[in-house]
């Protein structure tokens, strides 16, 4: 097989540069793929992992051997490659040892707090806030959101880092030579049930139901410049109902970076191989509602509960609605070159058979 390529670039990357997929045939954990660079095209690699947990648990030996079937795949000189079809894709970690989501965007955590008239502490610009989310099994990139819409269904759309085996009270400099993956979630949310559990004391639990990644994981260095400071110096962009939502700059207003979450996990004990650490609900400071949406020149929201917060604050209540069934979702990120960089995640929010 062959198809268009410049050899020089794909010989200038990092050696550490990839993307990597799971398909759905092959059991519960899936099938590890390599992917294209443009994402046409996608082999299995069993002689190197059967999964991507395995690749991860033994990222020194599995790395260098990906990286030389990912250059060949882009050369149009991989045996067994065919058409990489994101239908097929599970999210790349189809289950976890562990999933913690941050909210390293101060800006979204101040418009919460805002909402209801309470001052943002101190704290929190020093501290991450986090919780940790169920990653027993994820949604797939095009699977239903199946909920009642009495819940207050809602998207969170983020970015996302996996992580290497991670020492107990590593350093953010030590935690920033540990991420391995990046990915985009949608981190589905129940809003309207939130408050009844956070006021058990308790967090999260049912309001926070299996979420959905990226069809595609990258390497760090696969966004070249865009990966600095341990941030993804790119727009997310997020349609609803086909309708751009949002398109904020995930490298800006990020108060904490990936490396000083991990570092924030990692505190009281050791990560293993595989574990996800979310950023939290991607937001920029903007001016008021009406100069904050995309319709008036704004970058838009990453999820319906700020632009609520917004109206709350501005005009007393809330008057955009959360998802109803059919309502659809689209998450996607493109690099400078308007290449996108792990694909979409499309999401459709269907009633409870």
């Amino acid at each position: 097989m062959s198809f268009p390529s410049d050899r020089h670039e794909y010989e200038q990357r990092d050696n550490r540069t990839m993307k990597l997929a799971t398909l759905k045939a092959g059991g519960r954990d899936g099938t590890l793929v390599v992917v294209s660079r443009d994402l046409q095209h996608c082999v299995e690699v069993p002689e190197i992992a059967g999964t991507l947990q395995s690749a991860l648990d033994n990222w020194s030996t599995t790395e260098p051997q990906l990286k030389e079937v990912y250059s060949s795949l882009n050369s149009g000189e991989c045996a067994g490659a065919r058409a990489f079809d994101v239908e097929a894709c599970h999210s790349p970690l189809p289950r976890a040892y562990q999933w913690a989501d941050g909210s390293a965007y101060i800006n979204h955590v101040e418009l919460v707090r805002k909402a209801r008239g309470a001052e943002l502490p101190p704290s929190f610009h020093t501290d991450p806030l986090m919780y940790q989310g169920g990653s027993d099994s994820f949604i797939t990139p095009r699977d239903n959101v199946v909920a009642s819409k009495e819940w207050g269904i809602d998207f969170e759309a983020e970015v996302t880092v996996v992580t290497d085996d991670v020492p107990f009270g590593a350093t953010p400099e030590q935690c920033a030579d540990k991420i391995r993956l990046i990915m985009l979630v949608n981190d589905v949310s129940l809003r309207g049930l939130i408050p009844g559990e956070l006021a058990k004391g308790f967090g999260f639990f049912q309001s926070k139901p299996a979420s959905a990644f990226s069809p595609v994981a990258v390497t760090p260095d696969e966004l070249g410049d865009a990966w600095k400071d341990s941030k993804v110096h790119l727009p997310l962009q997020v349609h609803l109902n086909d309708k751009l939502f949002g398109k904020p700059q995930a490298g800006v207003d990020m108060t904490f970076d990936f490396s000083q979450l991990v570092a924030h996990v990692a505190k009281t004990r050791e990560l293993c191989a595989g574990s996800i650490v979310g950023s939290g609900t991607v937001s920029n400071k903007q001016g008021d509602l009406f100069g904050s949406s995309i319709d008036n020149g704004g970058v838009g929201y990453c999820c319906l509960a700020e632009v609520r917060m917004y109206e709350t604050i501005e005009q007393g209540k809330p008057k955009t609605a959360f998802m109803d069934y059919g309502d659809r979702v689209k998450i996607e990120m493109f690099d400078a070159d308007g290449q996108s960089v792990f694909g979409s995640i499309e999401n459709e929010v269907v009633a409870p058979s």
